[in-house]
């Protein structure tokens, strides 16, 4: 029989040795960790053939239980083994081998009677600490004579016949015993709380009942006048405001107009109040103060021009790849594919990174794919020699939790973020865009889908009150033909054109409805340049 040991970093590797050295009938016999990972102890099949031969021949020493044992023999056992401690000094002569199986049936002791064994010793030593605290408590009582300590012999024959007493008590039959027990005594004593006297009782007398019911009704009266004093400022404010569109005409059509050129009421605001009283043609004065207050990078060099590492980032489906292609186009037509370099991080969509890819085999540009912050550093470093990098991110809504996962992984130095915006999207999707790509860190905002926007006044009106600067248009699929670089005036009068159907269009009556609303939002942090 031999018994070999292996060790490997893990149990599959172990295993696997054993079965190449041992086959595969081995016999493991243990497996523990140890310093190089996990060991293994087995051996070969030949070596169990052998323990099961020799195993008839080994003597057993298993001695034949008695058939019928009485019912006192746990606690006659128990008996004995407590006297063998007794006298444990004492030298035995001989060990009898032979009655080992019959000591270890007689000194078996039942779960129940260990448990009343148990118990009783902490009852003894409850009513022991009891004693002992009270006899602190009264240090004035004359102190009681000690009996004498009796030898620890006797002792210990005296707790043997109790513990004997208890044993045959424990080893009667169930129906002998009593089927009630002491409850157990808890150590820290229930304390009831004192029962409330007649003076902790309040009565409620008819006088409490009238002075809630007052107090009550004043809560009541003083919340009617609020609401009243609301409703008055309200109706106030909204004759006030239709009193100034009667006296001034020019700022109801000035108003109108905005509202449907889909301008937010923030703006319109501003507008009005700005408005001066001899303006001959609202629109236009209008216009002029959109067209300052509108940033654009029209007398700035062009985009690919300047070079640089740009990422293009927003959210889904509004263009940021086609944007990229075009981009690519112009500056590769310019300076040649040799010093562009093209990076993509959209590995979410199924053949999304293919699209790039198949712009870059047109313009002989290579496309890298980078996965984590770690790989898009790398190949930063490995393209720092290219005037311009650009790198398509995936789309993800504005609201999904990977949005700061990317903005974080866009973090490095060098990268300068760009803005994709759709310009036909609505003015409250447009804010929740520019507010979770944080659009006030970005380079710019690139305009995309300008000819599918039905209105262009939401946009414009966001990137005026964020102060965002309009890089570049795109309004078509065409690459590069498609992609522009407008001023403000082209936008703003592109915005006033205005459009859509006659549902969604506000008449006079309308626009009274609509402003007799209470004015409590102000535009805040919205400044215009008149």
């Amino acid at each position: 029989m031999n018994l070999k040991r292996f060790a490997a970093r893990t149990s599959r590797e172990a295993l696997t040795l054993v079965r190449q050295a041992l086959g595969d009938d081995a016999v493991v016999l243990s497996t523990k960790p140890s310093g190089e990972g996990v060991e293994v102890l087995a051996m070969a099949p030949e070596g169990m053939r052998q323990i099961e031969k020799l195993a008839p021949s080994v003597p057993t020493f298993a001695a034949a239980a008695p058939a019928a044992a009485p019912a006192t023999a746990p606690a006659r056992s128990l008996t004995a083994r407590s006297a063998a401690q007794i006298e444990a000094a004492r030298p035995e002569p001989a060990v009898n081998h032979h009655g080992v199986a019959d000591d270890v049936a007689k000194l078996a002791m039942s779960t129940l009677s260990f448990q009343d064994y148990v118990r009783e010793r902490m009852l003894k030593r409850r009513a022991e600490a009891k004693a002992q605290a009270a006899a602190e408590a009264a240090p004035a009582a004359p102190a009681r004579a000690e009996p004498p300590a009796r030898p620890a012999a006797s002792r210990a024959a005296a707790e043997a016949g109790a513990l004997e007493q208890r044993m045959a008590a424990a080893a009667r039959p169930a129906a002998q015993r009593p089927l009630l027990r002491e409850p157990p005594v808890l150590h820290d004593a229930v304390r009831m709380a004192p029962a409330p006297t007649a003076q902790d009782i309040h009565v409620p007398s008819f006088a409490d009942g009238m002075a809630g019911t007052a107090k009550r009704d004043q809560d009541d009266m003083m919340s009617e006048l609020r609401a009243m004093k609301g409703l008055i400022e309200e109706r106030f404010g909204a004759l006030a405001f239709m009193e100034k569109l009667q006296r001034q005409p020019g700022q109801a059509r000035l108003t109108q107009k905005l509202l449907d050129c889909g301008f937010s009421p923030a703006l319109i605001r501003k507008l009005c109040d700005a408005l001066p009283n001899d303006v001959a043609d609202e629109g236009a004065w209008a216009g002029s103060v959109l067209e300052r207050n509108l940033c654009t990078a029209e007398a700035e060099a062009a985009l690919e021009d300047r070079g640089g590492v740009y990422a293009l980032v927003g959210a889904t489906g509004v263009g940021k790849t086609t944007t990229t292609a075009k981009i690519a186009a112009a500056f590769a037509t310019k300076y040649g594919a040799a010093n562009l370099g093209l990076i993509t991080l959209d590995a979410y969509r199924i053949g999304a990174h293919e699209q790039l890819r198949a712009y870059g085999r047109i313009l002989g540009v290579p496309v890298h794919t980078a996965h984590d912050r770690a790989s898009l550093e790398d190949l930063l470093e490995l393209l720092s020699a290219k005037k311009m990098v650009l790198i398509d991110t995936a789309g993800m809504a504005q609201r999904d939790t990977r949005t700061r996962e990317l903005l974080e992984m866009l973090s490095h130095r060098s990268i300068q973020k760009l803005l994709v915006i759709n310009a036909a999207s609505q003015g409250e999707t447009i804010e929740d865009v520019l507010a979770a790509y944080r659009g006030a860190s970005c380079r710019g905002v690139v305009l995309s889908k300008m000819d599918e926007a039905v209105k262009l006044g939401p946009a414009i009106d966001a990137l005026i009150r964020h102060k965002l600067k309009v890089i570049g248009v795109a309004n078509g699929q065409r690459v590069p033909e498609d992609w522009h670089r407008l001023g403000a005036q082209a936008l703003v009068q592109r915005a006033l054109r205005g459009g859509g159907s006659s549902a969604y269009r506000l008449d006079a009556s309308d626009v009274n409805l609509v402003f007799a609303a209470p004015q409590a939002a102000s535009a805040r942090g919205t400044a215009l340049h008149a």
